[in-house]
């Protein structure tokens, strides 16, 4: 282990999440940070510096869409379940996903070629490291933003604006954006830190216990902002509501096959009732909103290291109480990946390290 990194994560405020264990021993730690926070903006338990700004990426998606949901758009649009869904997604660009986006640009008419998300190999490759087949081809229709990016083309169609270039920030859907995630998370928009996502969309840093208190508000949807504070607008409640709605009922539209995000919102649905809102962000980041706790977690892996986030998010939501031996089943495989040579014998594991203090 190298000791100046452990001392640069500590002089940040992460702290460890996670270690790969190895013959027994302690190969490697992954440092981070966890909030968890209600709708109110209180934060209740902390691992690390749950304040610090963090670059939240793909998992500011939903309240990116809420200005397309607040202006009704799913209506006017005639949008189904899987199609409003898909516009929070980073999906694998599977046949379902690539149809959905497409038919929601049709609903906005607009065509495939608008989309300024660019193009990459599929997610249902790329994310499990398969060869696709030979001849396959993919267009941006594939690629894990596009819905996102459909939904700002159909949201600038509903403000009688061109949808040209409607990724530069000052646009008004990039501004609908920035208002919208600025009062879903309780953020003030000054200190929302503004940089360009991975699909050449906006994306901003925010204290992450902000995000997880956005997370606690969509999961609550339309009681997530009345009475939180006096004078805060609701204007945000219903598209809150929707958005929830579609990401917890079409859960394998938000990511697809194999992903964390499915396997957690599936678990959330264990009673037969959504109860989890789940979406991943680039770079180790985790969201998670729990309806029932009215709570948001926020996790944040410092190195950015995918495998190092997936069993500290699950020992979060044990020293939150909400596991139960059938959630450990359905979990188990995330909760301490194992790690496994290349003919696919077992050579070690990664196991929690987190510990949550509460405040």
């Amino acid at each position: 282990m190298n000791t100046s990194t452990d001392n640069q994560c500590a002089h940040l405020g992460y702290v460890p999440i996670a270690q790969v264990q190895r013959g027994g021993m302690t190969e490697s730690v992954h440092f981070g940070a966890v909030a968890v926070a209600n709708a109110q903006g209180d934060l209740l338990y902390a691992a690390g510096n749950a304040r610090m700004h963090t670059f939240a990426r793909s998992a500011l998606k939903p309240f990116q869409a809420a200005p397309f949901f607040a202006a009704n758009g799913v209506v006017q649009l005639g949008l189904t379940g899987p199609e409003s869904a898909v516009l929070c997604a980073s999906h694998n660009g599977e046949a379902r996903h690539a149809d959905a986006v497409a038919s929601v640009l049709h609903k906005a008419d607009a065509k495939p070629s608008q989309l300024l998300c660019g193009c990459h190999m599929p997610f249902t490759f790329s994310w499990f490291d398969k060869q696709p087949p030979p001849g396959e081809q993919w267009n941006a229709l594939h690629h894990n933003c596009s819905g996102k990016h459909a939904g700002m083309i159909a949201a600038a169609r509903l403000f009688g604006v061109s949808a040209d270039d409607y990724i530069n920030p000052q646009h008004p859907v990039q501004v609908a954006a920035r208002k919208a995630l600025a009062s879903c998370t309780g953020t003030p928009s000054d200190e929302l830190v503004a940089a360009t996502d991975g699909c050449s969309a906006p994306t901003y840093a925010l204290p992450l216990h902000r995000l997880a208190q956005g997370y606690a508000r969509l999961a609550l949807g339309h009681n997530a902002l009345g009475g939180v504070s006096a004078g805060e607008s609701h204007e945000y409640e219903g598209a809150l509501a929707i958005a929830f709605k579609a990401m917890t009922q079409h859960p394998e539209m938000v990511s697809g096959e194999g992903r964390n995000d499915l396997a957690l919102t599936l678990a959330g649905q264990l009673n037969g009732v959504g109860d989890w809102v789940c979406k991943i962000g680039a770079e180790g980041v985790q969201a998670i909103g729990i309806r029932s706790l009215g709570l948001g977690i926020a996790v944040k892996v410092a190195d950015g290291n995918m495998r190092g986030l997936h069993p500290a998010t699950i020992a979060v939501l044990e020293q939150l109480g909400v596991m139960t031996d059938a959630l450990r089943e359905m979990l188990k495989a995330w909760a301490q990946p194992v790690i496994k040579s290349a003919v696919g014998t077992p050579v070690g594991r990664i196991v929690p390290a987190v510990q949550l203090q509460q405040l």
